[in-house]
């Protein structure tokens, strides 16, 4: 706790869930195959070009751990290396990355147990945080026998009304404590000094906000509804607009076009206004902040809710198996959470091996 206001560490039990019921309970990992994550790129690379890029798949490492490896091995710069996305290493994940061409030759000497290149070609630009459009998740749940029917019928729902976009576990590190960590960082009293881990521990803070403003729009009803001074966002175009009539604009969030967004807060964005400005402010002042304290980062905005899409669940003599895609930057912990109802890769447990990539952006 920070004095006497809500605890800034990570609890699934302080985020309200969306759908009810007891959940079909299960458990995750219990082998390196049962939680895989496979990138699903902005762009495809042309075949032509000065950058080389390789498609791999890893087993029980960090993306940062393998670009390390690599980059020692065949002799790269840090900051020679491109890559759209982090996956942490409790999953088998495939994901794109790029290097300098020079190096193709170099590229057959690199040996990393766990990690297999599946295609290696080329494309005229370095591969760049973000680009990136979505991630599909492979999830097979077991200790949960006979749960097909449930786990089917709510990712079902949540392919049609949405989930609640909040921040795993994975963004607030080792026991959920980055976003405590974060304040000190935005008060100056943080001994941290690495301006990189400075501003991951200033992003687990904006999270931590932007989680409350999720959860409080659960609780008062306008998950899947529009508040005047909403910045809504058109899932179609990617369009923003500022919603002035909430009674006019919320069917079109109901039909799924649209969805609120919420702030992470940062010197080049402007806080909500009106009745969501209000619900914003509460967020904040729950935690004892205010938006002026994350000058340093530059700010953006975040969907409240995204869609699941491509979703599938296949009977296991032991549980069943959870497919699905969500956006880059979205967390299958979120769904997954809705679907079993128990504290989904909690903070003590292993990543859900989701796309982390904002946490060291700029953009945020």
């Amino acid at each position: 706790m920070v004095g006497d206001i809500v605890s800034l560490v990570f609890d699934w039990s302080a985020l309200r869930a969306l759908t009810e019921g007891p959940g079909t309970g299960g458990v995750l990992r219990q082998e390196p195959g049962d939680f895989r994550v496979e990138e699903v790129p902005l762009y495809l690379p042309s075949g032509e070009g000065e950058h080389l890029f390789v498609q791999f798949e890893k087993t029980g490492h960090t993306t940062a751990h393998v670009l390390r490896e690599l980059g020692g091995q065949i002799g790269v710069r840090d900051r020679d290396i491109g890559v759209a996305g982090l996956k942490d290493r409790h999953a088998v994940t495939t994901q794109w990355i790029s290097l300098p061409g020079k190096v193709e030759g170099r590229l057959p000497t690199f040996a990393l147990d766990g990690v297999r290149v599946l295609q290696v070609t080329r494309h005229t630009n370095k591969l760049g945080m973000g680009h990136l459009r979505a991630n599909r998740f492979v999830v097979r749940v077991r200790c949960a026998a006979g749960q097909a029917d449930a786990a089917r019928q709510t990712l079902e729902g949540l392919a049609a009304r949405g989930v609640p976009n909040y921040f795993g576990p994975q963004r607030f590190g080792l026991g959920g404590l980055n976003a405590e960590e974060g304040l000190r960082v935005v008060r100056g009293e943080s001994r941290v000094r690495d301006p990189r881990v400075r501003r991951f521990l200033t992003t687990a803070l904006q999270s931590v906000v932007f989680n409350g403003f999720v959860n409080l729009r659960l609780e008062r009803g306008v998950f899947d509804g529009l508040l005047a001074g909403d910045m809504a966002k058109k899932h179609d175009t990617g369009g923003v607009f500022q919603v002035e009539d909430a009674a006019q604009e919320t069917p079109r969030a109901v039909r799924g076009e649209v969805s609120a967004t919420g702030t992470l807060f940062g010197k080049k964005v402007k806080p909500l206004t009106l009745d969501a400005g209000e619900l914003e402010q509460e967020a904040l002042a729950a935690l004892g902040l205010s938006a002026g304290m994350f000058s340093s980062r530059k700010g953006d905005r975040r969907l409240t809710r995204v869609f699941p899409e491509d979703v599938s669940v296949t009977p296991e003599d032991d549980g069943f198996t959870a497919a699905f895609t969500l956006p880059r930057g979205s967390f299958a912990t979120s769904v997954l959470r809705e679907i079993m109802k128990t504290d989904v890769d909690a903070p003590d447990m292993p990543g859900d091996g989701s796309d982390d990539a904002g946490a060291l952006e700029d953009t945020e």
